[in-house]
This record gives structure tokens, sequence and C-alpha cells, in this order.
């Protein structure tokens, strides 16, 4: 069994590949929280694995408090985790997630895709012939991803961690997680706004109402700019840094 969690589709697409490979069940987790569902069974020769972007050097919240509430026993567990660049300390975080209800991912991987965050300065979308590399390099790994849980090896890490990854999670991705994971900045240029209501569907936490749309304010949003990145005339933006930034989903 797979819990996943994807904004702009970069976790998606690993996590559907890896699903496919090993022939388990796939669970997006915001579903499972809009049906309540945190207990599950799982066979004697199913895996467990969590599949997830990194926000700010760290889990994303909902997937931190999803884990928090989750009860499930399992003989095997992994994880993976999608980047822009490096991930810095975000596995020893879930780790430490994953102990409090018993739980240790002992396989561990990351896996590079294109650049999807751009509300810092320093942080814009790749070129496309990056994200065609960055994708491309991702299909040859994962093969070897999906050998090692199928052939339930432990120990394995294979991380890109960033040359300073404890300032990244511990300093910068702390930062990031407690004062920038909110919607308040986000805006909707009415009048290049076509009303096609994409937004609110790609949104994976129902943050979104009406057409032109209306962020919620409920605590909900990740700042996974699935709404920034979808919307086909560029009408959402995120402040004004992102006005000039690129957009960018998985096709």
């Amino acid at each position: 069994m797979i819990f996943y969690f994807s904004g702009t589709g970069n976790t998606r697409f690993v996590a559907e590949q890896i699903a496919a490979g090993i022939g388990e069940e796939l669970v997006f987790i915001p579903d499972a929280i809009r049906d309540n569902r945190f207990e599950f069974e799982i066979g004697s020769d199913e895996t467990v694995g969590f599949c997830f972007p990194t926000h700010g050097w760290q889990p994303p919240r909902i997937v931190r408090e999803f884990i928090r509430r989750l009860k499930i026993n399992a003989n095997y567990v992994w994880a993976l985790t999608t980047c822009g660049d490096n991930m810095g300390e975000t596995m020893t975080i879930l780790n430490k997630e994953l102990a409090a209800i018993g739980l240790k991912a002992s396989t561990v991987f990351s896996v590079i895709m294109p650049e999807s965050y751009v509300c810092l300065p320093f942080m814009y979308t790749d070129t496309e012939e990056k994200e065609r590399a960055k994708i491309a390099e991702a299909r040859k790994q994962l093969p070897h991803i999906i050998e090692c849980i199928r052939a339930r090896k432990t120990g394995v890490e294979e991380l890109e961690k960033g040359g300073t990854p404890r300032l990244y999670s511990y300093v910068i991705g702390a930062y990031f997680n407690a004062r920038m994971v909110n919607d308040k900045k986000f805006t909707v240029d009415a009048d290049m706004c076509i009303k096609c209501g994409k937004c609110q569907k790609v949104c994976p936490v129902d943050n979104i109402t009406g057409t032109p749309p209306e962020w919620n304010h409920n605590g909900r949003c990740t700042s996974c700019l699935a709404c920034y990145h979808y919307c086909p005339t560029h009408a959402i933006n995120f402040g004004k840094i992102t006005r000039k930034r690129g957009q960018y989903y998985f096709k």
C-alpha cells in the first residue's frame, strides 16, 4: 500500500510507476483525510510506502498530520520524496513521525524532478530542457527503486541531501513551514480569469471556492501551488513575486 501526496503531479507520476511495478494499492492522502480513513489492514506480503514532495526541506504538513493519525501494521516500510534539487533532512524528520506510531522507513529514496516552488527570490521553474532531463533521469532511476522495494531491501539510503542539510531543514525549512505555508498571498487577476474552474478542481485540499477563485483561509493550504501552475492564463499569483515566474505541472 502506497500513501502519497502530490500537488503539481511529480510525486503522483512516481507513485503510479512504483504502484504498477510492485502491484500495490495507491492511497491519495487528501482522499483518506476527506473520508476520515486512518486505519488500514495490509497483507503479510504487502509493503507500506510513503511518497511525497519535499516542502521547504521537510515532509509536507499534510503528510505529517496524516501519519500522526495513521493506524497500520507493517513488516516493511519504505519512503520516497521528490524534490527540485535536494531534500535536506526530510527523511530524518519523516522517520521521527513514523517512530511515534511504531514504524520506520528502512529504505528511503529521493527523486529529482522539475522545480515547482517559485515563491522565494532565488527559486524559479526549470527550463524546458532541464525539465526533460530531470524527468528522463527519474525514469531511469525508477526501475532500480522498484526492484529494491520488490526485494524488500533494507538499509538503502539514496538521498540528495544537499551541502548543508541541517541548515536547509531545521533553520530555513522550519521558518518556511511555520510562516509561509498558507493561502494569504494568493490573488487572481479578474480580467485574466476565464472562470474555467481548473484551480478549484486541482486543489488537493479543497481550499478554493467559486470562479473567480476565492481561497478559504481555513488552514488547509499546503502551498503546493497547483492552483498557480495549472491556471491556463497565469491569472493566479502568490503576492507579486510570481508574476514574472514560469509555470510547471507534470504532463
